[in-house]
């Protein structure tokens, strides 16, 4: 069964919990894109890591589901003075390329062409950045959600990089594959399923299932990061005595989960192991001083953790030329 779901069917399930106004509220500081469009990559070096962040896009959502275990005017309030629409969050999508000895590493495949409109752009952002995609030696998935894997089929149903090898956390195919799966979650859920089932069962792609410390390549290695899904997975690079934590969507805001790590998200399937996990890797970056990049942080989404007490803050990393 191939499910194609829509911009519109998406943002009904996103709006499925009650919505909550701020009278007056609203992002004061709201710039226009260009004609044109911006760059899609961001490059830099991680020792002798070689570092491309590849935009596939962005998507807009209610902002409804942000913090679902706060006051919904104290969330709507923190996104106000953030410059911040309180009503429509805006996601970006930064995926890791690291080319490292032999390796080159994606992490997550993007949507294709079967979520927003204005994503499923990953692949001509690659070739933008001097990248060849098929050039791939390996692919991580972090989770199974539509803006992470559903871009692994082409438009022939088949592996999109044929030669790749793939990983994905063995909890997390447990958990997509179960038997009957699509009847026990939420209708809105349902769609969430089958794609993910498609997804895996693409034609072309071995999957290597794995767990906490796997080393996809020399310098790469997954950890578990739970929460978010079940069988989440985060990627760390390290090389040369530096480290980064491609987070996937482990957290997804940079504001929101720094300054109030205790919230959770609507799209989170544990809310309380989603917030342990969270702390356990702020803790982490910023007591090792490790760089971090979020899928869904304002592109390029690299940047460091910094503890302030019970609370972080995100502090993005210097754009460095030549």
């Amino acid at each position: 069964m191939l499910l194609r779901p829509t911009r519109r069917s998406f943002l009904k399930t996103a709006a499925a919990m009650p919505a909550f106004a701020l009278p007056g509220a609203q992002a004061i500081a709201e710039l226009g894109g260009p004609e044109g469009g911006n760059p899609g990559y961001f490059r830099f070096t991680l020792g002798e890591a070689k570092i491309t962040i590849v935009s596939d896009g962005f998507f807009s959502v209610p902002t409804t589901g942000v913090g679902i275990n706060a006051d919904p005017a104290e969330v709507q309030a923190f996104l106000a003075a953030h410059f911040m629409s309180p009503e429509m969050g805006y996601s970006h999508t930064n995926h890791l390329y690291v080319e490292l000895g032999d390796a080159k590493v994606l992490v997550d495949v993007g949507s294709g062409s079967r979520f927003f409109d204005t994503t499923g752009r990953v692949w001509a952002n690659m070739e933008a950045a001097g990248i060849d995609p098929m050039e791939t030696t390996h692919v991580v998935i972090t989770h199974a959600h539509p803006d992470h894997i559903w871009g692994v089929r082409d438009d022939f149903d088949e592996a999109i990089i044929p030669d790749a090898a793939y990983y994905l956390g063995e909890a997390e195919h447990g958990y997509w594959m179960q038997d009957d799966l699509v009847s026990k979650v939420t209708p809105e859920l349902q769609q969430f399923v089958v794609g993910a089932q498609n997804s895996i069962n693409v034609d072309g792609a071995e999957w290597e299932l794995v767990s906490d410390g796997f080393e996809i390549a020399p310098g790469v290695r997954v950890i578990d990061t739970p929460g978010h899904t079940p069988g989440h997975m985060s990627v760390v690079v390290e090389s040369g005595g530096q480290q980064l934590i491609a987070l996937g969507d482990a957290m997804t805001h940079a504001y929101a989960n720094f300054a109030h790590p205790e919230w959770f998200n609507g799209t989170d399937t544990d809310g309380d192991l989603t917030v342990a996990t969270r702390k356990r890797l702020l803790d982490m970056a910023s007591a090792d001083w490790m760089a971090v990049l979020g899928y869904h942080f304002p592109f390029p989404g690299v940047g460091h953790v910094k503890r302030e007490g019970d609370s972080y803050s995100f502090i993005p990393a210097m754009w460095q030329f030549d």
